[in-house]
């Protein structure tokens, strides 16, 4: 769990303005559209869906559409709501502009998306009072607000819910240069002072992630202060990766576990995920949404209609590191 200190941090290096906010240049262009036709017809906002792995800046997009809109912003997770009273007594709570950010939205209790539909449609919340033959069902007008929901698993979301958001953008990983450009910013904003080989090492290793890039630097910015080094290079980077058990590829003591397990348990034969999550006594969910999708994208691993299989690229790596 990240300290109190770190997640202050955090917040000071979240872009406030969509100029500050690097990367996902086609997702932005569509914002700013959306945004300043709602402006010039004051209205709120289309409800909007985001979509991607960790990590990515779903919540920053979500923090900078309700700052453009002038709105309070309203944060709240699919895991805590499970009955209708929980989104009841949220959706009560808005005001004209608010902007409602539902985090893991894919893990939304089915009684609770089903309440959430008038809601979305036509700002209307139907709260039934009183149970059986004496039940009565009250309307209740709700304000003009935005609902984003941001998700990693979208393939979760029912079709429903998906066909109630006026627009769903896909978060992909970011380029390389982008990653650098963010570490540089993250390091000014702290005034740290760090080499170009050090932002490039960073940039390297952050599985094309601003949060992990941000990690890493706030850890490489530890070292270089316990060693009493005014600037980071490159080898307090190296140092701090080495701490962290992360490799110059990125890959964590996990994502070479899963590999190894597949090179020589399973003899790098294609292996079913299920088999895979046994062997690693590991959860399903957490190989398909932690590991996969980096591994997959650097072509260390290989999906087939049989099972997962460990690339040569990834056993020519992993032979570096032993």
């Amino acid at each position: 769990m990240p300290n109190h200190d770190d997640q202050l941090i955090d917040t000071l290096l979240r872009p406030v303005t969509f100029d500050d906010y690097i990367g996902q240049e086609k997702i932005k262009q569509n914002l700013e559209i959306i945004l300043e036709a709602a402006r010039r017809r004051k209205e709120a906002v289309d409800h909007l869906l985001f979509y991607g792995q960790t990590g990515l800046g779903k919540t920053t997009l979500a923090h900078l559409v309700a700052r453009e809109m002038q709105g309070r912003f309203k944060v709240t997770s699919g895991t805590t709501l499970e009955r209708s009273g929980d989104i009841a007594a949220v959706l009560s709570g808005l005001e004209e502009g608010d902007v409602l950010f539902v985090d893991e939205a894919h893990r939304i209790n089915r009684t609770v998306e089903e309440f959430l539909y008038p809601a979305l449609e036509s700002r209307k919340m139907h709260i039934t009072v009183g149970r059986g033959l004496g039940g009565e069902t009250m309307t209740m007008d709700l304000p003009p607000f935005t609902l984003i929901a941001a998700t990693t698993r979208p393939n979760l979301l029912s079709a429903p819910l998906r066909s109630r958001f006026g627009a769903i953008f896909h978060l992909d990983f970011y380029s390389l240069e982008d990653v650098e450009s963010i570490v540089r910013r993250s390091a000014s904003i702290l005034k740290a002072k760090i080499e170009e080989g050090a932002i490039q090492a960073l940039a390297k290793a952050s599985r094309f992630t601003p949060r992990i890039a941000n990690r890493l630097l706030k850890r490489s910015r530890d070292v270089a202060a316990v060693k009493n080094r005014e600037t980071i290079d490159e080898k307090t980077v190296r140092e701090a990766l080495d701490l962290l058990e992360v490799d110059d590829r990125g890959l964590e003591a996990a994502d070479r576990r899963l590999l190894t397990v597949i090179i020589e348990k399973f003899r790098n034969r294609p292996v079913g995920i299920q088999a895979l999550a046994a062997a690693l006594g590991d959860d399903r969910r957490a190989i398909e949404d932690m590991y996969e999708p980096y591994l997959l994208k650097i072509g260390f691993l290989e999906r087939t209609a049989q099972g997962r299989i460990a690339t040569e690229a990834a056993i020519e790596h992993l032979s570096r590191k032993i």
